[in-house]
């Protein structure tokens, strides 16, 4: 009996230290994820920016080859523990704001803050879009006076880069404790695709009737769609698809000639099709897993549009096809490429 007793007891203890186990908070889980994070990146560094909705700046932010993380939250006020209802009412002092854990080996601050100043409009006073508050000021916390520096040539930078005409008013102030926000507003884009953001990639825009005014607000609905929200323009009807002209293909939003009509060849697709770019370097691939296929995604360079895909059954030698949305492109025949701007490349058409 005293056996059995013993065994009962040992048994009572086990499912008591394994009820304990299953009841530990998500607090301390999700800290000992945070601690492997930082394990798995020594050498991280982190940077805290403020410029409009949070949603739409870590949608694009997160995409940045070198960020490792991201989260949004309030800071550079004083109320602690602030909620949204807080933030909606302006009695904080915060703005909205995004945290980035970033691999400095990969990216550096300077050209994070670089992207930052092209994503986001610095010239408007406590504003973003059709966002209105001191919440979506454009500020810039920095982490010691090296970030400080830093912010301070970057700000400067982009009162110079000509991108915008009226001041830069973006803010540099050292940082404050960062207080993250709901969890629904953590990767909201993510989770919500087509949900609201007033942020895009600015571009340089080459062409001199391109250079008047903002190169989104000319885009046709169908051009937004494919560029902005990597969306498909109906095959055998769009602009270029039959298009047989000389002449190059230019990114819509930057003015970067992509490609060539020489590369350009009849893939029976429905959509314009080319065997290479330009040159090598204007165009970025990513790995696109949407639509349950594994296939690889084309986007500008400068502009960071999505243009299309390449796939591996295009003609020898490379066997490659730039699968490319019309709506992505401006066609600019070789008897204009003087006058637009792109004289350098008439050489193409001359071997």
């Amino acid at each position: 009996m005293r056996k059995k007793a013993i065994i009962i007891l040992a048994a009572l203890a086990t499912i008591v230290v394994v009820l304990n186990l299953r009841s530990v908070p998500a607090e301390k889980s999700v800290k000992s994820e945070e601690l492997v994070m930082e394990k798995e990146n020594p050498g991280s560094e982190t940077a805290i920016l403020a410029g409009g909705c949070f949603w739409g700046m870590e949608e694009m932010i997160r995409k940045i080859p070198g960020v490792i993380k991201t989260e949004v939250g309030y800071t550079g006020g004083d109320l602690e523990n602030p909620t949204y209802e807080d933030m909606k009412a302006e009695k904080t002092g915060h703005a909205e704001s995004i945290e980035i854990q970033f691999n400095p080996a990969r990216l550096s601050y300077g050209a994070l803050l670089d992207l930052f100043f092209k994503i986001h409009d610095p010239t408007t006073p406590n504003r973003q879009g059709n966002d209105i508050g001191a919440q979506y000021r454009s500020a810039i916390f920095y982490a010691g006076p090296k970030q400080q520096k830093e912010a301070n040539a970057a700000v400067q930078r982009a009162r110079t880069s000509g991108l915008w005409k009226k001041p830069v008013i973006t803010e540099i102030l050292p940082a404050k404790k960062f207080w993250p926000a709901e969890e629904y507003h953590q990767d909201y884009l993510k989770k919500h695709p087509g949900g609201y953001t007033c942020h895009y990639l600015r571009g340089t825009v080459k062409s001199a009737e391109w250079k008047k005014g903002d190169p989104v607000k000319k885009l046709t609905p169908l051009q937004y769609e494919v560029i902005q929200k990597c969306g498909t323009e109906p095959a055998f009807n769009n602009e270029y698809w039959n298009n047989k002209k000389e002449g190059i293909y230019t990114d819509v939003i930057s003015g970067e000639p992509l490609f060539s009509s020489i590369d350009k060849f009849d893939s029976g697709t429905g959509w314009p099709s080319f065997t290479k770019p330009i040159k090598v370097d204007v165009l970025v691939e990513r790995p696109d897993k949407s639509l349950s296929m594994a296939r690889v995604e084309v986007r500008g360079k400068k502009s960071d549009s999505h243009l299309g895909h390449v796939f591996e059954d295009g003609p020898k030698p490379d066997g490659l096809r730039y699968c490319i949305n019309s709506a992505a492109l401006r066609f600019i025949p070789k008897e204009d490429l003087q006058k637009e701007g792109y004289g350098e490349y008439l050489a193409l058409f001359s071997k």
